[in-house]
């Protein structure tokens, strides 16, 4: 049955928690470790800190915004996991200045990528922070997706801008500094030493359907958040969508 309070902003989360969530187990299996070590670059306000320091696991959250980090505190504390969540001023290109190398079985890199001057080293940092097997779970702005929906919007100039701009961006206008193709992500990826396990879409359908239809039709919220489900892991919906997610394992 539909849930008419669920939040839309769930559209924007679901995919990669359920993958996320998954790999969690499965480091917690694979180290017959209750509790994991969890790294999360620019996880701000904590929207994936504070739900996996529910799951029981140790989350530091490196942002370099102090607002985000209060309001981090703040939020960890209502959810009573502010024993489980620590965090800390910093970027991914300074990371070793305020996290261990080697330390964590779990890091999150999440709309990091798009915002650095050295996507690469960002990669190479997060992952140098890793133990060996641990998992990466990289998430950024995909190309095709702004293709899309500047195009679908009428902006066609600003639709092939974007698809001739090294950075992917339609102009100036553009709040994204830098978008991604999976084939750009998976090998920034590899060349930092991670195997890729698997790629997913996300918002491939979210962004592109009328807000009031999702939010006045029955049901239509939990038929699209298992449509987006259903489409994530097929490679012919990578190319649209808003966002790509990269989920691998360091290379021993």
């Amino acid at each position: 049955m539909s849930d008419p309070q669920r939040p839309r902003a769930s559209l924007r989360t679901a995919v990669v928690w359920d993958v996320l969530e998954d790999a969690l187990d499965r480091r917690v299996k694979a180290t017959g470790k209750d509790s994991l070590d969890v790294l999360d670059t620019g996880g701000g306000s904590g929207n994936f800190a504070v739900p996996v320091a529910r799951l029981g696991h140790r989350v530091t959250v490196v942002d370099p915004s102090p607002n985000a980090l209060f309001a981090l505190e703040r939020r960890a504390g209502e959810a009573g996991v502010a024993d489980r969540v620590r965090g800390v001023q910093g970027d991914v290109h300074g990371l070793f200045d305020v996290v261990e190398r080697g330390g964590y079985d779990v890091v999150l890199c999440h709309g990091v990528l798009e915002y650095v001057d050295d996507p690469a080293e960002g990669v190479r940092n997060a992952v140098e922070a890793l133990r060996p097997a641990g998992a990466l779970s990289l998430l950024a702005a995909g190309l095709g997706g702004a293709v899309l929906a500047r195009a679908l919007a009428g902006h066609f100039t600003e639709a092939r801008h974007a698809l001739t701009d090294p950075a992917g961006r339609w102009g100036e206008g553009d709040p994204v500094p830098r978008r991604f193709t999976v084939e750009q992500l998976t090998e920034v990826v590899e060349a930092a030493g991670v195997e890729v396990g698997a790629v997913h879409g996300v918002r491939v359908f979210a962004d592109l359907v009328p807000g009031v239809l999702v939010d006045t039709e029955p049901g239509a919220l939990d038929a699209l958040l298992r449509l987006e489900a259903a489409a994530a892991e097929l490679s012919a919906f990578h190319s649209v969508a808003t966002q790509l997610h990269v989920l691998g394992e360091k290379r021993g």
